[in-house]
């Protein structure tokens, strides 16, 4: 059987290693290859690989922040790779299948590689969602249990947009177009209710049925009919806020104050 794998570092060096020595074993094929943590996100949703060879120390999300944000849509066979003993030793400890640490020989990689076989033909996932679950838990206390981070898609393919570079957002029933600072649109499937859940109350602000604003881009208010107000955002954009939602202006008063 043919088990496909991604292999995840910031270094071409290290991928290049990583792919020789899998090159060699014809039950491993190797799928891609990513070179940051937001990149790995997207490409092991994209993919679902079987394996992931992946690196710890990684700029922009870390290889334990890449597994907590992928492992409620997909859990794949991990082998992480570092160069930072500590971090491996963390690793095994919650019986990861195993660890690299850098530099390792091709003896070393085969043995990694034959426990990782054996799981796998015995679908015997080791507890690495321990680990994730512990990241989660962490995130929450940590970030108060509002997204930082969206998973969108466009044109096929899926993206991570920061929660921060997005300026608003416009429902038009269940799709929720989403607008950055970059003047990028994205498409989101799910109800603004619901979104509007998981985001930071003190940033995304409800200011009409459709429409959700991040505080940071409104450059100015404009008195409209019937108390309602055009928001005019630092990226040239207009939305309308709404009677309705006119209670929440309370909000940006006082950040904005």
């Amino acid at each position: 059987m043919k088990y496909h794998c991604l292999i995840i570092d910031d270094e071409m060096l290290a991928r290049d290693v990583i792919r020789t020595f899998v090159q060699h074993d014809h039950s491993i094929e190797i799928t891609d290859e990513a070179a940051n943590g937001p990149e790995a996100v997207v490409k092991i949703l994209q993919h679902r690989p079987d394996v992931i060879f992946l690196d710890i120390q990684m700029p922009e999300l870390d290889g334990f922040e890449v597994l907590r944000e992928v492992w409620p849509h997909h859990q794949p066979f991990v082998v992480f790779t570092t160069a930072f003993d500590q971090y491996a030793l963390r690793a095994f400890e919650v019986n990861a299948i195993d660890y690299l640490l850098k530099p390792f020989d091709e003896i070393r990689f085969h043995q990694s590689l034959g426990r990782l076989k054996e799981r796998l033909s015995q679908k015997s996932q080791p507890r690495i969602e321990e680990l994730v679950n512990s990241l989660l838990r962490d995130q929450k206390e940590k970030e108060g249990n509002y997204l930082q981070r969206l998973l969108v898609k466009e044109a096929g393919k899926m993206y991570l947009v920061k929660t921060d570079d997005i300026t608003h957002f416009s429902a038009d029933g269940n799709y929720i177009s989403v607008y950055t600072a970059q003047k990028k649109v994205y498409t989101v499937y799910e109800s603004l209710g619901s979104l509007e859940n998981r985001l930071d109350p003190a940033i995304m602000i409800r200011v009409g049925r459709s429409n959700i604003v991040n505080m940071n881009f409104i450059s100015e208010l404009e008195t409209y009919f019937n108390g309602e107000y055009i928001i005019h955002l630092s990226t040239g954009e207009k939305v309308k806020w709404t009677r309705g939602y006119r209670d929440n202006i309370k909000a940006f008063i006082t950040k904005m104050g």
